[in-house]
């Protein structure tokens, strides 16, 4: 009896063993705050959500502090019917299914055979047929003697939080790229409008000068200067209406929809450009980008195809079992007399010219390969950044340039026009004056368009849900109205 204790305990701790390291995670200096950060731009980061893979309510109403209906709608149908998404959905959806059967694995396996045999396979009734009928219930089991099989459902288990992880990765991206394309078409439609607006100035202008000519008050140049001033300003219409069609095809095709006209809420000179921007330790990168995530477990999986790599070089054992009934008529059969058999089996590499031991070093310089993955991830998620964090202070300071200059330009025109009529300027520093203005408003529009767009980016680059506990109370009381 002790012996068969002993026996079953060793059996117990065979089974229990692993083979191969557990993954003990990796470390690398960080650093500890941002470079670009603006002290005077940025609040504390008192929100993080890492509980769930499923994007998080500060996700979605973080989009309600620009207080545009539309861009929430357009957000919320890419996220239901894009193409990308759903493939990646249906990825998750694969790993799952890998991951469960690779927990059978370590499960008996039951098979059932019948069979009917006619012939005289009886040696001792050769030349007389005879009939076999048999039915049989057969088990077989691999036990998982040093772990082989729980490190690749450890590698399956980590291959499907990557691909969750990736698949987060995906809606955060779609997010971004539909509020991208949504801020580039409100300033394709506002500099539509501008271009449209200068044209009908400059052909109104045309006509005037044309007028003066006509009554011998002005040069035939200053016709033919205003002639090219007006084609110059209704050439530039159509431009913008391709830009226009063009990104409404985008934005059609990134909501999952055919490509087709896009309605839009607040024009470009309503939005909210005075967003505070949260800003997470560079360290909490780790637990809110999933691109990060999704590498690090990759490097998780890795780790344990190693271990698997390593028992394929072990002994494996199986038992199997066979129990069946076999007769020579129908009638006959019966469990009175079953026929069973109960095998143990232990089998194991002898020589394989080297091929298992490499494949273990094939393993491990893949490890390696997905650790050195990771540390580039982290540093791509820190220089991601920084690079937005510089981009929309500079932005910033661009825009409070370019209003100047807007309004400047603005009055210089009415001013050079008012001389020009006075007959105290040319024509020609008139039209300067006019140019400086058109393009004057187009910068505003495109530095603006281009601050939104930063915004976004920023939250793409810190894992997406980066509000304060303030800003989310008062985006609820918003969605709540």
């Amino acid at each position: 009896m002790k012996r068969l204790l002993l026996i079953a305990l060793v059996g117990i701790l065979l089974h229990s063993c692993k083979i191969g390291k557990n993954y003990r995670g990796t470390e690398f200096s960080q650093p500890t705050s941002y470079a670009q950060e603006d002290p005077g731009r940025t609040v504390a980061y008192d929100s993080v959500n890492t509980d769930s893979l499923e994007l998080s309510t500060a996700d979605l109403l973080w989009w309600n502090l620009y207080d545009d209906p539309v861009l929430d709608s357009l957000i919320t149908t890419a996220m239901n019917n894009n193409r990308d998404a759903l493939i990646a959905a249906e990825n998750v959806l694969q790993g799952r299914m890998v991951l469960k059967n690779q927990k059978a694995e370590l499960l008996p396996k039951f098979d059932a055979q019948g069979q009917v045999q006619r012939g005289n396979f009886l040696l001792n009734n050769i030349g007389d047929p005879q009939n076999l009928i048999l039915g049989a219930a057969s088990a077989n089991w691999e036990l998982d003697l040093w772990g082989k099989l729980r490190r690749r459902t450890e590698a399956a288990r980590a291959s499907l939080v990557a691909s969750e992880y990736g698949y987060r990765g995906i809606m955060l991206s779609l997010i971004s790229e539909v509020a991208s394309t949504y801020f580039s078409l409100l300033r394709a439609k506002s500099q539509y409008e501008i271009s449209k607006r200068n044209a009908t100035s400059r052909d109104s202008m045309l006509q005037l000068i044309q007028a003066r000519y006509d009554k011998g008050i002005v040069p035939i140049i200053d016709v033919d200067q205003a002639t090219i001033q007006y084609t110059i300003a209704a050439g530039a219409v159509p431009q913008y209406e391709r830009q226009i069609v063009q990104l409404e095809n985008t934005l059609s095709i990134l909501i999952g929809q055919n490509p087709g006209p896009v309605v839009t809420g607040k024009p470009l000179s309503e939005q909210n450009y005075e967003i505070d921007l949260p800003l997470a330790r560079p360290v909490d990168l780790l637990s809110r980008r999933p691109d990060v995530i999704a590498s690090e477990y990759d490097l998780i999986a890795q780790n344990a195809r190693v271990g698997a790599a390593k028992g394929n070089r072990l002994p494996s054992l199986s038992v199997s079992a066979l129990v069946g009934i076999t007769a020579d008529n129908f009638g006959d059969l019966s469990f009175e007399n079953p026929l069973w058999t109960l095998t143990g089996q232990l089998a194991g590499p002898l020589f394989y010219w080297g091929q298992l031991k490499r494949q273990v070093d094939i393993e491990d310089s893949r490890r390696y390969q997905a650790l050195y993955r990771y540390q580039n991830t982290v540093f791509f998620a820190l220089k991601e950044v920084e690079d937005v964090l510089a981009e929309i202070r500079t932005t910033r300071d661009e825009i409070a340039i370019a209003e100047r200059r807007r309004k400047a330009a603005l009055e210089a025109q009415q001013l050079s026009m008012e001389r020009y009529n006075g007959g105290v300027t040319s024509y020609l520093e008139f039209l300067e004056q006019q140019r400086q203005a058109f393009d004057a408003e187009l910068l505003l529009e495109s530095l603006r368009a281009n601050l939104l767009s930063a915004h976004v980016r920023l939250y793409k680059a810190l894992g997406g849900g980066w509000l304060t506990t303030e800003a989310q109370q008062q985006a609820a009381e918003g969605a709540g109205e």
